[in-house]
């Protein structure tokens, strides 16, 4: 199934979030196979396996107008990873939600680029898509992630504490989670970007399933 073209492009001065490109796959299969950007994941991917789950995040933009949107860089990197909304599968506390997330390529690091291209998902999430609640998780061990997710004004609630289904010390593939849990955040508070930016996006067409199934 061959990548689609935009549906919805949510943009600031530096970044550049976006549907799937063809030629985002070689780029993306090269982080997943990065023992350091999959630390904290069950285990690095193979070209095969990344490949699918580019289709996977694409058929989610087209299925429900949000999801996880390739990340760029103009004059940069045309693709340097994904930051967007996703729905979990798993049952928790805290489900079902959605959720936001996002990865990266190592080169990319330490540039603000997530905590940018997360505000402008949260911006979308609450102005256009009009969800009430926006939630996050990591493992402990994830500093990285954790302070975006403090950036973001997220709050954490030990309540909601879970043991991911999908992680397990033996199997994260850095080998230095020494549990499975996993910290949920959540952001429910009215978030508006500094610009504006979410003025003039069209309504995503899949919102309303969320809200006429009562979650």
């Amino acid at each position: 199934m061959a990548l689609r073209c935009d549906l919805v492009t949510l943009s600031s001065p530096r970044l550049r979030l976006r549907s799937w490109r063809e030629e985002d796959l070689p780029a993306f299969a090269a982080l997943n196979a990065d023992p350091e950007v999959m630390e904290f994941l069950p285990a690095t991917l193979a070209r095969e396996e990344s490949d699918a789950m580019a289709r996977r995040c694409q058929t989610g933009i087209d299925e429900r107008g949000f999801g996880l949107w390739a990340l760029e860089v103009p004059g940069r990197g045309d693709f340097i990873g994904y930051v967007g909304l996703s729905v979990p599968c798993f049952e928790a506390a805290f489900t079902p939600c959605v959720e936001i997330g996002w990865r990266i390529a190592r080169a990319h690091w330490g540039n603000g680029y997530v905590t940018e291209a997360a505000k402008l998902t949260l911006d979308f999430g609450f102005t256009v898509a009009a969800f009430k609640e926006i939630v996050s998780f990591t493992v402990p061990d994830n500093v990285r992630s954790r302070a975006v997710m403090r950036r973001l004004g997220m709050s954490h609630r030990s309540e909601d504490d879970f043991d991911h289904p999908a992680v397990h010390p033996a199997t994260t593939s850095g080998g230095t989670s020494s549990t499975g849990s996993a910290l949920p955040v959540r952001t429910s508070k009215p978030f508006t970007s500094p610009d504006g930016l979410a003025a003039g996006y069209p309504a995503p067409p899949g919102p309303a399933w969320w809200r006429e199934s009562g979650r």
